[in-house]
């Protein structure tokens, strides 16, 4: 499984720009059909809410690739 870390600018990233700043999702038409379908879980969760706010210490997955958020 890939893991892809993401640095924090601001105090937090929303879920679906977080998939295209890993590069699961190309637009963010694509990420909000990933997230619709339930292909994202946040924390172990599925997540539908394509705008979840992501914070240090979240961890996302969706399609083999593991999103590690830190500061």
């Amino acid at each position: 499984m890939e893991i892809t870390e993401i640095k924090l600018r601001e105090e937090f990233i929303k879920l679906g720009q977080a998939l295209k700043a890993a590069g699961i999702a190309q637009t963010g038409v694509e990420a909000k059909y990933l997230v619709q379908d339930g292909e994202a879980k946040v924390n172990g969760a599925v997540e539908y809410q394509r705008g979840k706010k992501l914070y240090a210490g979240d961890e996302v997955v969706c399609h083999d690739v593991t999103i590690r958020i830190v500061e």
